[in-house]
């Protein structure tokens, strides 16, 4: 990955702890750790960033990874999600945890890169399309016990990224990230019934992946 992007900007104040004002005078006001080098990275120390940056950018290049399924890509990505936080970490005012908003940034930035590619997803009534060999229908979007059980992780990680990429986007958002389909379908701009009815087709996939797996392995 390049290296680290370092702030520009130096606000006079800045907001931690739920949002409450902090000055940046470290003399009037004592901080947690974490607290502190966010508020010092937000002021424009750029030490401070380079910590924010080290303490985050494996969570975020492995999210980049299972979304885009490349490698290259994926650090162009992680790379582009700090030049996003150098430019907007000012403006993080503590409604939520750091790593989350960083989170919800970085997967936005996957998402434009995505939208700019013309990532198509596969339409509604595709996706509802009913399959004999998918056995008895399920409820969109129920917990899939199947895919929750004693799955050794590496072949669960191979059989996602073999995923379409419509299907792995949803399956990562919610089965991995946990957001709501309300949330997804706001996201990548489609229906919620398009985000479930994905979802499931996604699940219905991994399963038969996993299945597979397991008659190699079974195999003498």
């Amino acid at each position: 990955m390049a290296d680290v992007p370092t702030p520009t900007q130096t606000p006079q104040r800045t907001r931690v702890n739920g949002g409450k004002e902090a000055a940046t005078d470290k003399s009037a006001v004592t901080l947690p750790a974490d607290a502190d080098v966010l508020a010092r990275a937000q002021a424009g120390d750029h030490q401070a960033f380079a910590q924010l940056y080290t303490l985050h950018k494996r969570r975020i290049y492995s999210l980049c990874l299972r979304m885009v399924g490349n490698v290259a890509e994926a650090e162009d990505l992680t790379q582009e999600a700090f030049l996003q936080l150098h430019r907007k970490i000012a403006t993080f005012r503590g409604d939520s945890a750091f790593s989350t908003w960083l989170h919800r940034l970085a997967i936005n930035v996957v998402l434009m890169q995505l939208r700019k590619k013309g990532l198509s997803l596969i339409s509604l009534d595709e996706a509802m399309e009913p399959n004999p060999e998918e056995g008895p229908s399920r409820s969109f979007g129920a917990p899939d016990l199947m895919l929750t059980g004693a799955i050794d992780r590496l072949v669960l990680e191979r059989a996602i990224a073999d995923l379409p990429a419509g299907y792995r986007l949803i399956f990562i958002l919610h089965d991995v990230e946990g957001f709501e389909h309300n949330e997804i379908a706001s996201m990548l701009e489609c229906s919620i019934g398009n985000s479930k009815s994905q979802l499931h087709k996604a699940r219905l996939k991994l399963r038969e992946a996993l299945r597979m797996q397991n008659r190699q392995e079974a195999r003498p």
